[in-house]
C-alpha cells in the first residue's frame, strides 16, 4: 500500500496492480480505478499527525489523512468494483469494534526513507482484518510482513527525517476502530475516501462517504 500515498507500508505491501494494467502514473484506460483500502485516524489525532507531516515538508502531506493501510494502492477494473465492494462487505460485518493504541516513532530505514507512529495496541486486529480484505476479488501476494504503522514522513532528507523520529518520539493516541475505508486516488492524486464499512452491520450496507456527503461515484476524477 517503496511508500506512497495511502501507504501500503514500505516492507509490508508493494503496489500491485491487474495483471495487464498500465502502472500508476502511465497513460491509463478510462475503466480503472486506482483504490486503496484503510482505517483511518479519528480526530484530533488526524489533525495532529497531519500538520506535523505538513511541517516536516513532507510531499504526499495534502494527498492522504493519516491512516492504517489495509490493501495499498491497486488498479482495478470499474467492472470489478461491485464484486470489490460487496466483499468488502461482508469482510467488515462480522467484526467487533477494537482499539488502537499509538506510541512512540518507528523507521524503515535503511529498507526505505520512513517515519511512523507505531501502534502498541491493535496490530493483531489489524492484520486479521487486511489479510481479509486482501482475499477473494481483492487478492495479492505480500512481499513483506504486514506491519501496520502511521507514516508521518516520507521522501524527505535525512536530516528531516531524524527530526520526524525524534520529535515523535513521545507521540501517544488512542481511538476506537468501528469500521475502514474505501479510498480512490483522483486525477489530481489525492485520495479521498468513497465509502465507509462499518463493523457489525446488517445486511449488505455501508454508511455514506466519510465527509458526511453522498457515496462518490468510483472512477470519477475530481
Amino acid at each position: 500500500m517503496t511508500e506512497r500515498p495511502l501507504e501500503p507500508g514500505v516492507g509490508v505491501e508493494p503496489r500491485v496492480r491487474v495483471e495487464g494494467a498500465p502502472a500508476v502514473g502511465a497513460a491509463r484506460a478510462a475503466d480503472l480505478a486506482d483504490i486503496g483500502v484503510a482505517i483511518g485516524i479519528p480526530e484530533p489525532y488526524r489533525t495532529e499527525l497531519q500538520d506535523w507531516r505538513e511541517r516536516l515538508g513532507d510531499p504526499n502531506a495534502a494527498l492522504i489523512i493519516p491512516h492504517v493501510t489495509l490493501l495499498g494502492p491497486t488498479t482495478v477494473s470499474l467492472a470489478d468494483l461491485p464484486a470489490i465492494e460487496r466483499h468488502l462487505a461482508h469482510t467488515a460485518r462480522p467484526n467487533d469494534p477494537f482499539t488502537i493504541r499509538l506510541r512512540g516513532s518507528g523507521t524503515f530505514r535503511p529498507l526505505s526513507p520512513v517515519i511512523f507512529v507505531a501502534l502498541v495496541a491493535g496490530e493483531a486486529r489489524c492484520a486479521t482484518l487486511a489479510a481479509a480484505v486482501r482475499s477473494g476479488p481483492l487478492e495479492r501476494p505480500l512481499n513483506f510482513p504486514y506491519h501496520p504503522h502511521v507514516t508521518v514522513a516520507h521522501d524527505i532528507a535525512e536530516d528531516g527525517l531524524d527530526r520526524a523520529y525524534e520529535a515523535l518520539a513521545d507521540y501517544q493516541a488512542e481511538f476506537d476502530v468501528r469500521g475502514f475505508g474505501l479510498y480512490e486516488r483522483g486525477g489530481d492524486l489525492r485520495w479521498r475516501q468513497i465509502r465507509f464499512f462499518p463493523f457489525d452491520q446488517q445486511g449488505d450496507e455501508s454508511e455514506q462517504n466519510g465527509d458526511g456527503g453522498r457515496r462518490a461515484d468510483i472512477g470519477s476524477r475530481e
